[in-house]
């Protein structure tokens, strides 16, 4: 098969490359970035692109299976405006050429309360996010709702903080349902969704995404 990848610098993208890279299912994996991966594998093609310009990359968003991953914070776009544009606008953007390439699977990590109702900035720009790409009606489509992720190496000060709680909470039977996600379980997820023939739109949240991880190809 052959992977499409956006985010593939971030933590959850990086796992999935690195595993998708090393599946026997998946012989070519095209990840599209701002700046080369500090990585070479002969599976591996990188496409450095402009995310303000898809027109000019449109024509390589071919293959199996699109993954997006892609994702800021608040306080590294600097605006609510330039943090839509990321995990909004370039996901929609990505969704939109796959589906007009007849990329038949599509899988999308959200997050945990995505609602366009949701009167919380973030969680309301990942519903909205979910919706518009439900709308492209792709043949299979899967969205991941992750909660707390479990980042190797995170700067992200608040998520270290919350990770630690919710770990210490969960020594005592409390909060185990929102127990924090380790990345490279919500990559092998991913991937093995991506192997399960279905179609239609499905949504994995939270706990779940701990077992569905342990699937084999079904």
């Amino acid at each position: 098969m052959k992977a499409l990848v956006i985010g593939a610098t971030g933590a959850t993208g990086k796992d999935l490359v690195y595993k998708l890279l090393n599946d026997k299912d998946y012989d070519e994996v095209n990840i599209f970035v701002r700046k080369p991966m500090n990585i070479q594998h002969p599976k591996l093609k990188t496409h450095v692109v402009d995310f303000d310009k898809p027109e000019e990359w449109k024509d390589l968003v071919k293959g199996d299976v699109a993954f997006s991953c892609l994702g800021t914070t608040l306080k590294a776009a600097g605006s609510k405006e330039a943090q839509r544009k990321v995990d909004y606008n370039y996901q929609y953007n990505f969704a939109k050429m796959a589906k007009e390439n007849n990329v038949e699977d599509f899988i999308l990590v959200s997050s945990y309360g995505a609602s366009p109702k949701s009167k919380i900035f973030y969680s309301r720009m990942k519903g909205e996010l979910e919706e518009s790409i439900k709308a492209l009606h792709f043949n299979k489509l899967t969205i991941f709702q992750p909660g707390m992720l479990d980042r190797k190496d995170t700067e992200r000060t608040g998520e270290v903080l919350g990770g630690k709680i919710i770990k210490f909470a969960n020594k005592f039977g409390i909060l185990t349902q929102q127990k924090p996600l380790p990345t490279d379980i919500l990559a092998q997820a991913m991937i093995n969704s991506s192997k399960i023939k279905s179609y239609g739109y499905s949504k994995i949240k939270l706990g779940s995404i701990f077992g569905f991880a342990e699937k084999t190809n079904g």
